[in-house]
């Protein structure tokens, strides 16, 4: 199964803001669910504001119960 291309951009990107110090865990509210969620985010900053910008969220309990690698 090949990695589609906007997810290896959305990776290298994720890459270069933990490289530059740019990423953050953030505690957030699940939409569906009302369950906090710790979402990994990379910071982006003008001279006045931050921008978070979610990549994923750590799984909660045993991920590897939840995947299972290539074949």
């Amino acid at each position: 199964m090949a990695i589609p291309q906007h997810i290896r951009t959305n990776f290298a990107t994720l890459v270069r803001a933990a490289r530059e110090g740019d990423l953050a865990l953030m505690e957030c509210t699940a939409t569906g669910t009302g369950e906090p969620r710790y979402v990994l985010c990379a910071v982006g900053r003008t001279d006045t504001a931050y921008m978070m910008t979610p990549f994923g969220h750590l799984a909660p309990g045993n991920p590897f119960e939840d995947y299972l690698p290539p074949d």
